[in-house]
C-alpha cells in the first residue's frame, strides 16, 4: 500500500516509450498561434494580454539588458504552468515531480545568470558575497557562508517546484483512498472526506501555478542582480 502511493511518480510507458515525451510535447500543442487575420479571436487576445501583462511585470525591476531573457523567462513560465494543470488531470503524469527534470531547468538558469554577472560586472558579482561593512575577522566566515547560499540557489528552486507538487499530490491520494475506502461503512465520514478532497484540489491548482510562477520570479530576481 505504500510503494502504491508513489507509484503515481514513476515515469509510465507504453510500447518501451516513455510516457513524459508525450506529456512535455502536449503543453506547446495548447498555446495558441497567432494566425494571419487582420482581427485576432477572444482566447489569442486574452492570451496575448496575459502574457504582455506577466512579461512587464516580470522585467519591471530589471535593467534593459536583463530584458533579453523576457521570452525565455516567458516560455518557462508556460511550461511550467502547463505541465503542473496537466498533472493534475486523471491518468496523467506530472513530469515537474522530478527532481531530475527540475534541477535540469534549475542549475542550467542559475548558471546563466552567475556567469552573465561575472562577465559583465565581476567586481560587483564578487561583492555580493561579502556585506559592507563586515567586521575584518567575520570576512572568511561570511564569505564561506555567501559562498555556499550562492551554490545552495539552484537546489533549493528544484527542491522547492519538487516538494510542493509532490506532497499536494500524496495528499491528495492518501484523502482519496480513505474516502473510498470509508465509503460502504461510514458513509458520513467518507462524504466529509471527499468535501475536503475537493477543497484540497483546488488548492493544488493554485499551487500549480504559483510554483511555476515563484520559479520564474526566483529566476528574475537572480538574474536582477547580475545585470
Amino acid at each position: 500500500m505504500i510503494l502504491s502511493f508513489f507509484d503515481q511518480f514513476m515515469i509510465p510507458q507504453a510500447l518501451g516509450i516513455p510516457l513524459i515525451i508525450i506529456a512535455i510535447l502536449m503543453p506547446p500543442l495548447l498555446i495558441l498561434t497567432s494566425s494571419n487575420r487582420l482581427v485576432q479571436n477572444r482566447l489569442s487576445t486574452l492570451q496575448a494580454w496575459m502574457s504582455k501583462t506577466f512579461t512587464k511585470q516580470l522585467m519591471l525591476p530589471i535593467n534593459f539588458q536583463g530584458h533579453k531573457w523576457a521570452s525565455m523567462l516567458l516560455a518557462l513560465t508556460l511550461m511550467l504552468l502547463s505541465l503542473n494543470l496537466l498533472g493534475l488531470l486523471p491518468y496523467t503524469f506530472t513530469p515537474t515531480t522530478q527532481l531530475s527534470m527540475n534541477m535540469a531547468l534549475a542549475v542550467p538558469m542559475w548558471l546563466s545568470t552567475v556567469l552573465i554577472g561575472m562577465r559583465n560586472q565581476p567586481t560587483i558579482s564578487l561583492g555580493h558575497l561579502l556585506p559592507e561593512g563586515t567586521p575584518t575577522p567575520l570576512i572568511p566566515i561570511l564569505i564561506i557562508i555567501e559562498t555556499i547560499s550562492l551554490f545552495i540557489r539552484p537546489l533549493a528552486l528544484g527542491v522547492r517546484l519538487t516538494a510542493n507538487l509532490t506532497a499536494g499530490h500524496l495528499l491528495i491520494q492518501l484523502i482519496s483512498t480513505a474516502a473510498f475506502v470509508l465509503m460502504p461503512s461510514m458513509t458520513l465520514t467518507a462524504s466529509m472526506a471527499f468535501m475536503i478532497l475537493l477543497l484540497l484540489t483546488g488548492l493544488e491548482v493554485a499551487v500549480a501555478m504559483i510554483q511555476a510562477y515563484v520559479f520564474v520570479l526566483l529566476l528574475s530576481l537572480y538574474l536582477q542582480e547580475n545585470v
